[in-house]
């Protein structure tokens, strides 16, 4: 990419974290976002070395309050911006004897209200702009439902429509909107799987596919790593019956 204003919601770990890395080194600037951004001690040690480059801005996404305030901030800092990636998540594992009502609705409110929120405020900048683009991290759990995921894995669906009905009209408004699809990427959410993650990636890995797919003609959709995507996509257009079947062995034993 040519010298881009990139503003990454949920910067402080993970695939975020290295992203605003990579961005910085190719000499992007960058607006880092998260709850607690501005105690980061990676994303302050980074300031030190970029301070013209970089700018932290605290963001609540559950808070529509704070979101008004941090997509005000993020937009006057370089007098505008060309990428807004979203990427914050929470994740918890349940089962449905342990199933918490309280974590069902943070998964809500941050994996799919999130991206929502800030984008209701972003919008207006963007349609003035006339050009920009949107990333949405969802995953391939947005596929198909799986056994133990669904609190996640539900908003990350309702993300993926929203995206899919949004994008014939974003995209005459110069917009360009497109998601990820990943899958197992070792973070501090996927510590708390006691499963087998098929295909693991670490952060570093991850986004620097993202990277490398983001230079690319535009597309819709990225998705990887092939085999697990396959393998999801697959569970899509077989019978219910094969499909469930198939996923009921995935139930810990």
């Amino acid at each position: 990419m040519q010298q881009q204003r990139i503003w990454i919601v949920g910067a402080s770990s993970g695939i975020g974290l290295e992203l605003v890395k990579k961005w910085l080194l190719e000499d992007h600037f960058v607006v880092a976002s998260a709850r607690h951004a501005s105690n980061t001690k990676d994303l302050l040690a980074l300031k030190h070395i970029y301070e013209s480059q970089l700018q932290i801005v605290d963001v609540d996404v559950t808070s529509m309050d704070s979101v008004s305030k941090a997509v005000y901030q993020a937009w006057r800092r370089f007098d505008g911006l060309d990428v807004w990636f979203y990427n914050a998540a929470v994740y918890e594992v349940m089962a449905i004897k342990e199933w918490n009502v309280s974590h069902f609705e943070a998964m809500m409110q941050v994996n799919y209200m999130g991206a929502v929120k800030v984008m209701s405020e972003l919008i207006p900048y963007f349609e003035a702009q006339k050009s920009g683009r949107w990333i949405w991290n969802a995953s391939l759990s947005s596929y198909f439902g799986l056994p133990l995921g669904g609190g996640y894995s539900a908003p990350k669906a309702a993300l993926v429509n929203l995206a899919e009905a949004l994008q014939p009209e974003l995209l005459e408004k110069g917009i360009e909107l497109q998601l990820i699809n990943h899958g197992f990427v070792k973070t501090r959410l996927t510590q708390k799987n006691t499963f087998e993650m098929p295909e693991l990636m670490s952060p570093d890995d991850a986004a620097e596919k993202i990277a490398h797919e983001m230079q690319k003609p535009y597309h819709f959709e990225i998705h990887f790593p092939f085999k697990l995507s396959t393998f999801l996509q697959t569970l899509r257009i077989i019978p219910y019956k094969l499909a469930l079947a198939l996923t009921k062995k995935m139930l810990p034993k």
